[in-house]
């Protein structure tokens, strides 16, 4: 890992093959509210930044900026975030461990529709969404924490 990096080759790997991660927000009485998301990883190093979209998955309420999860992030902007591997074989567990703040995205800029488009690219369900017309969710990650194993599993490439 480089002095600027936040997570090694094998961490990022992990990360970026993981299909969906925990999100956790703070809510308003200071508990943990989590929920899985859909995701991508930005390319670069530093910042490391995650995109999750406010897709078209039924919701609790009709417009994505009142879901809780964006609520909590316009009041109290920390997150976490996790991913974790698991498996019968404990010696193949994982987790990764990523601390971020978050900011609601608005459709329009350059970070937005390139989000949108690397969402579209690693999940097909998305093609039919139109989250270029919904904010998304940027999380430009702090720390991270990893442990157990994070490269290929036994017998993977």
């Amino acid at each position: 890992m480089t002095a600027d990096a936040l997570l090694t080759p094998a961490q990022r790997a992990f990360l970026v093959g993981a299909r969906t991660i925990v999100l956790a927000t703070i809510a308003p009485d200071g508990r943990p509210r989590l929920l899985p998301i859909c995701f991508v990883v930005g390319e670069a190093e530093r910042p490391l930044v995650i995109h999750t979209p406010l897709d078209e998955k039924r919701k609790s309420v009709a417009d994505p900026r009142h879901l809780e999860r964006v609520t909590d992030i316009l009041a109290r902007p920390a997150v976490g975030l996790l991913a974790e591997r698991w498996s019968e074989d404990w010696s193949e567990i994982g987790w990764l461990r990523l601390d971020g703040v978050a900011v609601l995205v608005e459709p329009g800029p350059d970070e937005h529709r390139a989000g949108v488009a690397a969402l579209r690219a690693k999940y097909a369900q998305y093609a039919t969404h139109h989250l270029e017309e919904r904010p998304i969710i940027r999380i430009v990650v702090e720390r991270t924490r990893g442990w157990g194993v994070l490269g290929a599993r036994a017998g993977q490439g």
